[in-house]
């Protein structure tokens, strides 16, 4: 090949690349010009700065296609869709011996070559069809030398199973079975099919089937939950943990004083989700029963509300199990919304809801995993960490169509009102850091910001002086606790404690 073509067939190549016969000659010349950088064995990259390990996973399929073109993607890369934990790429290859690269190692083996139901991938590469993925991954496979196995293990695989009956339906689990039964004799994997068969049977309840993962196992039993908000809840139990325990002892109130709070509690929680009143709008409906004629629906979820956070009992009920929590939360939510018969009050959600990116858990998995968040719930030891625990485990579950909020809040509330504690109240120039704070731990598992916004909302429901509605209602004025956040933000204005200078 002319020299001058060659060097223009360099200056095209990909960031890295896989060298070959043809251009050996002048790889070698580059590199002794400092032009080229020797990655590993025939691997060679332009980027003359950037770590090994970086530059080969930002190019790691199409340095597979060049040591190994036409190899078919397989085994437990097939499922996992990117390299394992250990940095193992799998494959069926015609030839060839596991290659070491920077974070990488590719490790082929013989094998049936790509069928028809197999996909094209990037360059020469093939990728199994989820069929032949899921067969390959049943047979038998040991780690060795420090590696991981080339299969993924039984438990792993009936995650993935649960997963996509999660995500798709009990119809995508059908049809993958059909798929299975119709390749197994392609590749000589009928007891592995049969196996396949039974497990996805038993996780559709059709079939009796021995299952070990945790949630394949919720599945059969008919409570199904979902495997990545016990993630989130897990990180919140170990951070709560890690917090030190404290109380916050509720001074004795009497009667106004305890009613004076119970109303604000009731105003601040429905204004946060956009009911919105004057104080003295609020206060008619509440201790007046005037209902205004134009927003009878939104006098109703005041009511609502303000009947069960002023009602000593029912805030001292917390839930002994899961189907007790069930059952309070059912009742809660339908005094909150009884006023809007079009948000089926007390019966959990048919579809699924969502807030901005977020989407909350399934309809068909919410009784379990709130079932197995109670379960991390009672073994945490202190009221606010149990206030904490339970106000993010509903908001995140989201159970009802409408409503979710408030039916959070008075149950975080429960926790602590029953134990003699401070009740949490999240004003509205506060909501700003309430929703955040929620996100925080939501979209991005960082659990600190929602626990430490929740310690200084009850620190400062305790400063509170909850004497009567008017007096209180003047002392929140001064403690910004009424501006909108968005305004509030603007002035440099946040919420202070009571008798605070600073904002």
């Amino acid at each position: 090949m002319p020299r001058m073509s060659v060097a223009r067939l360099l200056s095209r190549m990909p960031e890295a690349f896989v060298s070959d016969k043809h251009i050996a000659r002048a790889v070698s010349r580059e590199v002794k010009a400092g032009k080229l950088r020797k990655l590993a064995s025939r691997l060679y990259t332009r980027n003359m700065t950037d770590p090994p390990e970086t530059i080969v996973m930002r190019n790691v399929w199409s340095i597979v296609a060049g040591y190994f073109p036409e190899a078919l993607v397989a085994d437990r890369t097939a499922l996992e869709n990117a390299p394992a934990s250990d940095g193992s790429i799998c494959l069926i290859t015609a030839r060839g011996q596991d290659i070491e690269l920077p974070g990488l190692t590719l490790r082929p083996r013989r094998g049936p070559a790509p069928l028809p139901t197999d996909r094209p991938f990037v360059g020469e590469l093939f990728l199994s069809s989820t069929a032949r993925a899921y067969l390959e991954n049943m047979r038998p496979a040991r780690a060795r030398r420090g590696r991981l196995a080339r299969t993924l293990g039984r438990t792993e695989i009936e995650e993935r199973l649960d997963t996509l009956i999660r995500r798709s339906g009990e119809d995508a689990a059908n049809r993958l079975r059909d798929e299975i039964r119709s390749l197994a004799s392609a590749l000589d994997l009928e007891d592995e099919a049969s196996a396949l068969d039974t497990m996805i049977g038993a996780l559709l309840g059709a079939r009796e089937g021995e299952l070990t993962a945790p949630a394949a196992v919720a599945r059969r039993l008919g409570r199904p939950y979902d495997p990545d908000r016990m993630v989130l809840f897990q990180t919140l139990h170990a951070a709560l943990r890690d917090h030190p325990p404290l109380s916050r002892m509720a001074p004795v109130r009497g009667p106004e004083s305890s009613a004076t709070l119970a109303f604000f509690e009731t105003y601040f929680s429905n204004f946060i989700e956009g009911t919105e009143f004057a104080v003295d709008e609020a206060a008619d409906i509440v201790f007046r029963g005037v209902i205004p004629n134009e927003r009878p629906a939104d006098a109703h979820d005041i009511l609502g509300t303000w009947r069960i956070v002023s009602d000593h009992r029912e805030m001292s009920r917390t839930p002994a199990d899961a189907s007790a929590m069930e059952a309070l939360l059912k009742a809660r939510h339908a005094s909150i919304t009884e006023g809007r018969p079009d948000r089926r009050p007390g019966t959990f959600k048919q579809e699924e809801n969502r807030a901005g990116s977020t989407v909350f858990v399934a309809p068909d998995l919410v009784v379990g995993t709130l079932a197995q968040g109670f379960d991390l719930c009672r073994s945490l030891e202190s009221p606010f960490q149990r206030a904490v625990f339970m106000k993010f485990l509903v908001s995140e579950v989201h159970p009802f169509s409408d409503g979710n909020g408030r039916t959070a809040r008075i149950m975080m509330n429960v926790e602590l009102a029953a134990a003699g504690d401070e009740r949490i109240i999240v004003p509205t120039v506060y909501r700003a850091n309430y929703l955040s704070a929620l996100k925080a731990l939501s979209l991005s598992g960082r659990p600190e910001p929602l626990i430490r916004m929740l310690d200084y909302a009850q620190r400062w429901t305790t400063a509170v002086d909850w004497r009567s509605v008017e007096e209180t209602a003047r002392e929140l004025d001064n403690c910004n606790a009424f501006l909108d956040p968005i305004v509030a933000e603007t002035a440099g204005k946040r919420l202070r404690m009571p008798g605070s200078t600073v904002d």
